[in-house]
C-alpha cells in the first residue's frame, strides 16, 4: 500500500469490555494480542481496575475521552485504537459514532465489540452479595434484622415458591426462587457480624458442595447407581454416617405442617423398616395420621394433595359467588 492509500484508510476502533465479576488482568488471548498491537490505548476512566494490570504488561493507556469524531481523526491513516470501554460498554460514544455514520461526511473506520472477559455462569451472586453487603449497611430496617426476625419471611417465601410450582408460572417461579435465595444470602450475611462464630455465603456455599459431593459417590467417586433407588440409597447411608443419629425422627422439624410431619414420620418408619402400630386413641388428628400414612404408603405427598383439594374448593366457592378463577 501505497503513502497516499495509507493515509486515507479510515483504521479501526477496538471496544473492549470487561466484566467486573471477573478478577481484573484475567483477560482473553485476543485482548491481549489487539492491546499489544494496538497504536493507541484510551481510557476515560483513570480508576479502571485493568489499568494498574495494563501498564505492568507494558502497555501504554492514555486516559482520555474523545469525542467520537476526535476519535475516527485518531485512526486515520489505518491506524488501530483500542478504547477500554467503563460501565455499560461507553454507549454515549457509539451513539456518536452511528450518527458520524449516517451523516455520510465522513470516511468511518472499522468498529468492533471485543469481550475480553466473560461472566461465568453464576457470576450474577457475586452483584447479589454486593449489593446485599450495601443494603445490610445503608437500609435502616435491613441493618436491624437477625435471623430470628427473618425466620417467618423464610417460612412465607418458600409457601410462595411452592405455590408458583403448583400454578406452573415459569415467571412467578424464577421470582419466587429469587425471594428464597434472598434470604439464604441476608441471613449468611447477618451471620458474619456474629461476635462468637462469624461465617459467610462462601462458607455456607462450600458447606453445601462438601455435602453434595459426599452425598453422591456415584458422581464423584467409585461407587455405582444407574436408577433413582440406588442412588436414594446411597444419599440415607452416606447421611447416616453423617448425622450418627439415635432415632430415626432425629432430624424432622417438628414445626412443618401437620400432614408434612406426618408423611416424613411415616417415611423414616418405613426406610429404617420398623413395625411401628399406629395410635389407636380416637380423634380427628389421629384420623389424618391414618390418612397421612396411607398417602405416603401409595406414594402420595398428603400436604400437597389436600392444597390441590383445597384449590379446587376455593374454585367451587368462587363459581358459587360468580367470581372468575381464571388467571388465578
Amino acid at each position: 500500500m501505497n503513502a497516499t492509500s495509507s493515509d486515507r484508510a479510515p483504521g479501526r476502533i477496538v471496544l473492549l469490555t470487561t466484566s467486573h465479576r471477573v478478577a481484573p488482568g484475567l483477560l482473553s488471548w485476543p485482548a491481549w494480542q489487539t492491546l499489544h498491537a494496538a497504536d493507541r490505548v484510551l481510557c476515560a476512566d483513570g480508576a479502571h481496575p485493568q489499568l494498574p494490570y495494563l501498564r505492568e504488561a507494558g502497555i501504554s493507556v492514555e486516559e482520555t475521552s474523545p469525542t467520537a469524531e476526535e476519535l475516527v481523526d485518531v485512526c486515520a491513516g489505518g491506524r488501530t485504537v483500542v478504547v477500554v470501554a467503563t460501565g455499560e460498554g461507553e454507549p454515549a460514544l457509539t451513539d456518536g459514532l452511528a450518527r458520524l455514520a449516517g451523516s455520510g461526511r465522513f470516511h468511518m473506520p472499522d468498529l468492533e465489540l471485543l469481550p475480553a472477559s466473560y461472566d461465568l455462569p453464576g457470576a450474577r451472586l457475586l452483584d447479589l452479595v454486593q449489593v446485599m453487603d450495601r443494603i445490610r449497611v445503608e437500609c435502616p430496617w435491613s441493618s436491624q434484622q437477625t435471623h430470628k426476625g427473618l425466620a417467618k419471611y423464610g417460612i412465607e417465601e418458600a409457601y410462595e415458591l411452592v405455590e408458583a410450582i403448583e400454578d406452573g408460572d415459569a415467571d412467578e417461579l424464577r421470582e419466587e426462587l429469587g425471594d428464597v435465595l434472598l434470604q439464604v444470602v441476608f441471613h449468611a450475611r447477618i451471620a458474619e457480624e456474629d461476635t462468637d462464630s462469624p461465617y459467610s455465603i462462601d462458607d455456607v456455599a462450600a458447606g453445601i458442595v462438601t455435602k453434595l459431593i459426599h452425598r453422591h459417590p456415584h458422581v464423584f467417586g467409585d461407587e455405582t447407581a444407574t436408577t433413582p433407588e440406588e442412588v436414594k440409597a446411597h444419599w440415607l447411608r452416606t447421611k447416616a454416617i453423617e448425622k450418627q443419629r439415635q432415632s430415626v425422627t432425629d432430624g424432622v422439624p417438628l414445626g412443618q405442617p401437620g400432614l408434612a410431619l406426618a408423611a416424613k414420620l411415616t417415611s423414616r418408619v418405613r426406610t429404617a423398616g420398623l413395625d411401628v402400630p399406629l395410635p389407636q386413641d380416637e380423634g380427628i388428628g389421629y384420623e389424618l395420621l391414618a390418612l397421612a400414612v396411607r398417602a405416603e404408603a401409595d406414594g402420595v405427598d398428603p400436604e400437597a394433595a389436600l392444597r390441590a383439594a383445597a384449590r379446587a374448593y376455593r374454585d367451587a366457592i368462587r363459581e358459587v359467588e360468580g367470581v372468575s378463577v381464571t388467571g388465578d
